[in-house]
């Protein structure tokens, strides 16, 4: 298979972000692209125009911001395939053909050029599988992908293809610039790796990838043209998610690579699920524990522990309704989100509770910056149907040397009793720092 063309470079200043979340569909068909336009405008929040003919594609991409992708058929009253996708590909778009007719010629005259996909307007469920391709292009603009090979045709293949499936594409010769690429960019979330590297085969390169480098972090896909079943075993026993075999199947390479970045993104839901709290998105008295306790163990100097609780909350239920009760959580979420620095450890921890750990206050200051806190939440006008709630929180403030997360939460739980029995709308603490 010959290396699909790069995608052309975007025009000075332009680039993958620039390019933003708009989509061009071209198609001859009006009810379909209505349906398939609508579907991608409600479900990815995208823009989408839709144009019928060559000449309304080309005032599209000639006018407004520029498109990320197009996708097109390939029968239209005022051009031929091979010019509709000639307009695309020198406006530097990639383009995904959807079309009604399956023709091998015309297929095959379209697989020299940077087409991401052929897919058939007949299957029943094409417009799902459109929808995830596009999520999954648009999605792909964010993540950084390393390939690891000799440089050479070969590589410039791999890089093309995934430069025109919208990843941001770094290339290494060796297996130790490889390494060293990954260990500058804690971000790299996608490796493609090559089998015959010259100071270690790809094996070894995943065996040591993977030190520090999960599988639910890191997807690595090893590659090769040889080998068989003895190597793709070897691969994934040592830690790849996926091998391809060479030569590439364009198809087979966008489908693996493109499933491999959903297992990433689905596992970081389930992570999210398991550590943030479902209304507020705060992490959740799980994660608090665990974070607060890795914080603990490197702080140096005096922390402070809150414990926030809302003011008559049952209150705000019983009235309203626990509509309004939900609201009031996530605005007051929304404000010790807003309030706390980086490095500050925040939770909702049960109910109308939340929790906040800071470390690098000193007694004053801790006060201080609990204190603008509530007077923050106090001012805070929750919109709520035709109306606008109010209400205020109640703080106990622990600030101390310690490295007990318990004794610390003990400790402002009892100052919050003593905040709320002294009026609400206060922060009860006991300030000292113990040597």
């Amino acid at each position: 298979m010959q290396p699909p063309h790069a995608p052309a470079p975007p025009p000075p200043g332009l680039d993958g972000e620039t390019a933003g979340h708009r989509v061009l569909l071209v198609e001859n068909s009006r009810s379909y692209a209505q349906m398939l336009a609508a579907e991608l405008r409600e479900r990815l929040q995208l823009e989408v125009v839709a144009v019928s003919s060559l000449a309304a594609a080309r005032e599209a991409l000639q006018h407004g911001p520029p498109f990320f992708l197009a996708l097109t058929g390939l029968v239209l009253p005022d051009a031929d395939p091979a010019r509709i996708a000639r307009l695309l590909v020198d406006h530097g778009l990639p383009i995904v053909v959807v079309t009604g007719v399956y023709d091998d010629a015309t297929r095959q005259q379209m697989a020299a050029l940077p087409i991401i996909d052929y897919v058939l307007k007949e299957a029943p469920d094409t417009i799902d599988y459109l929808v995830w391709l596009v999520r999954r292009l648009h999605s792909n603009r964010g993540i950084a992908a390393l390939v690891v090979e000799p440089a050479g045709p070969a590589r410039a293949e791999t890089s093309a293809l995934l430069a025109l499936y919208g990843f941001r594409v770094c290339e290494r010769d060796t297996g130790a610039a490889g390494l060293q690429a990954l260990s500058a960019d804690p971000a790299m979330r996608l490796v493609v790796v090559d089998h015959d590297l010259a100071d270690m085969d790809g094996v070894e390169f995943t065996r040591r990838a993977r030190q520090g480098r999960p599988r639910d972090i890191l997807s690595i896909v090893g590659a090769s043209s040889g080998g068989g079943a003895p190597r793709i075993a070897r691969f994934l026993k040592h830690g790849a998610n996926d091998f391809i075999a060479k030569p590439y199947s364009r198809e087979e390479f966008m489908c693996r690579i493109s499933q491999n970045v959903d297992n990433l993104e689905l596992i970081g839901t389930l992570q999210d699920l398991a550590t943030r709290d479902y209304l507020t998105g705060l992490a959740n008295r799980r994660h608090f524990f665990d974070a607060g306790r890795r914080a603990l163990a490197t702080q140096r100097g005096p922390v402070s522990l809150a414990m926030l609780d809302i003011d008559h909350f049952k209150h705000i239920n019983d009235t309203h309704g626990h509509e309004a009760g939900d609201a009031a959580l996530v605005a007051v979420a929304a404000a010790i989100a807003a309030h706390a620095r980086p490095g500050d450890v925040v939770a909702r921890f049960g109910g109308e509770e939340f929790c906040v750990l800071a470390g690098g206050l000193d007694g004053d200051a801790a006060v201080g910056f609990f204190e603008r806190l509530r007077e923050s939440i106090a001012a805070l006008r929750i919109p709520f149907r035709q109306q606008s709630l109010s209400l205020t929180v109640s703080i106990g403030v622990c600030h101390r040397h310690d490295t007990d997360l318990y004794a610390l939460l003990a400790d402002a739980d009892r100052l919050l009793y003593l905040a709320k029995a002294a009026g609400r709308n206060r922060i009860g603490t006991d300030v000292r720092v113990l040597a």
